[in-house]
């Protein structure tokens, strides 16, 4: 059973007594004088029936307009959700130096375009969970999946070594690099000490999780939590909102930081509702390109990629940019 989203709650106001301060007034005596009316010359009179004909007559100048243009086309969600899983809205989610990344050195894995194994997600997860920014948490992963380090199952975390994950984060040129480098450490090694089982030697899909649960994500959760370091209810709920595609007890689930970025593109923001939205446009979305098994499969996949770029979009600041491509393509 997916684990719900708990309600939130907005900030409380504080009732501090208003402070009341009460401005002193000095009571001048009335010194104004009353004017004397004095008889006005016909050469006078002339000029202010001249002023007040010219002001009457003279045309009245149109209102000073605002400077805003046109308001700006708003996309139909299927014309929004078949944008967000083209490739075409990679870039809009994911920061600008990845993109630059990707054009210098070509095909690399990435964590806002590839599909990553449960290992994978899960050391994604923990670098997520440190308090950094989404551009050196992107930056991290990108650094530790790809050459020279490949960390992209626990077994080549463990054989590379101690060193080679302090350097892997000193390359990436994150925060809390020493700290991120144990953590990746102590990953690899739980892995294959707990989680794997007998068809995954190298720990790359952490079957056990599952098996031992028995699909339980809520059991899931709490066994992951308890013997990884680092992975608090932030980590948790990034990892179960990217693999709930393959991991499907979870789906479909939505974090409550999503949720926020769904809202601002005016998608729905519960589990069950933008599942029903992706099913209702289905046929007319292009979905070829997308990871599954099967059409089932292929609509869970659906769902975590349009999570996973609204986020994007958020973070980066690229809504706007977003909606309006969106509405144009």
């Amino acid at each position: 059973m997916a684990p719900k989203k708990g309600s939130k709650k907005g900030p409380s106001k504080a009732s501090a007594p208003a402070a009341k301060t009460e401005a002193k007034q000095e009571n001048a005596p009335n010194e104004q004088k009353e004017e004397e009316e004095k008889p006005m010359t016909n050469a006078k009179a002339g000029d202010k029936r001249k002023k007040a004909t010219t002001t009457t007559d003279s045309p009245q100048k149109e209102p000073r307009r605002s400077g805003r243009g046109a308001p700006k086309a708003q996309p139909s969600q299927q014309q929004l959700l078949n944008f967000m899983l083209s490739t075409a809205a990679e870039d809009l989610c994911r920061p600008d130096d990845e993109t630059a990344d990707i054009q210098t050195r070509g095909n690399i894995r990435t964590y806002s375009s590839s599909v990553l194994n449960p290992f994978e997600e899960l050391l994604s997860a923990v670098i997520l969970s440190r308090p950094i920014s989404h551009r050196l948490g992107l930056r991290s992963i990108r650094t530790v999946l790809n050459d020279p380090y490949n960390f992209t199952n626990a077994q080549a975390v463990k054989d590379a070594g101690d060193e080679k994950h302090v350097k892997a984060m000193w390359d990436a040129r994150t925060q809390h690099k020493e700290k991120t480098a144990g953590e990746i450490g102590q990953i690899a090694d739980v892995v294959l000490s707990k989680f794997t089982g007998e068809n995954d030697s190298e720990g790359t899909k952490l079957e056990r999780v599952r098996t031992e649960c028995n699909r339980d994500v809520e059991k899931e959760r709490e066994m992951l939590k308890n013997n990884i370091k680092g992975l608090g209810k932030t980590g948790l709920d990034i990892f179960f909102r990217r693999v709930q595609w393959v991991w499907d007890a979870g789906f479909p689930f939505i974090d409550g930081r999503t949720a926020q970025s769904l809202h601002k593109l005016g998608l729905p923001d519960q589990g069950e509702e933008l599942s029903k939205l992706i099913e209702q446009h289905w046929v007319n979305l292009e979905t070829k390109h997308l990871a599954g098994d099967d059409d089932a499969g292929k609509k869970r996949r659906a769902l975590v990629t349009v999570l996973e770029r609204a986020t994007g979009s958020d973070l980066e600041g690229k809504n706007e940019a977003l909606l309006e491509a969106a509405a144009a393509a």
